[in-house]
């Protein structure tokens, strides 16, 4: 009997600690498609928005992820509440109705706001480095580590590599327009 619940115990710490470092792969799995087609449609490297929102989620575990589907840290939306603990939390992060919502807000922000949006008319999405410091110049976060803390998740798991998956858009002369 205590064999069998040493086992148990065991095992349990072994996929709980298995799951818990695969939390980053699995989230990259699950939104490297949407993360490729938002890039496609927009020009913002799929790096970016994945490890953005890697970063800013935990990898979709934080509170504001999983209650709000807010992965980004978006700040506005009327003040949405959640309850942690039993207890009712007010919250200045804004609330979505699906996961794929809050991606689609990411890339409205970064394309329309006029802090970002020279960056799609100067970089490339080859150009993530360059992004990240943009987006940081920018003002999207407080922290002055931010950015590092983002580059070290895109070079981690090597998340430039999905923006080669880039569709190539024909561009537009001047008689064109």
């Amino acid at each position: 009997m205590k064999k069998t619940l040493l086992i148990t115990v065991l095992l349990f710490f072994c996929f709980a600690g298995f799951a818990q470092k695969n939390t980053s792969l699995s989230y990259i799995e699950k939104f490297k498609d949407n993360a490729i087609s938002i890039m496609n449609e927009t020009g913002i490297p799929a790096s970016i928005i994945l490890g953005v929102a890697m970063h800013e989620s935990g990898c979709g575990n934080s509170n504001i992820a999983q209650k709000l589907n807010n992965q980004f840290g978006v700040k506005g939306g009327g003040g949405a509440v959640f309850y942690k603990h039993n207890k009712k939390v007010h919250s200045a992060y804004k609330k979505y109705d699906s996961v794929l919502d809050s991606f689609d807000d990411f890339a409205r922000i970064i394309t329309q706001r006029q802090q970002f949006s020279y960056l799609l008319e100067t970089l490339t999405t080859q150009d993530y480095e360059k992004w990240v410091k943009g987006i940081q110049h920018g003002g999207y976060a407080g922290s002055k580590k931010w950015g590092a803390q983002v580059l070290a998740i895109i070079r981690k798991y090597q998340l430039n590599t999905l923006d080669e998956q880039a569709e190539d858009k024909p561009q537009i002369t001047e008689n064109q327009k």
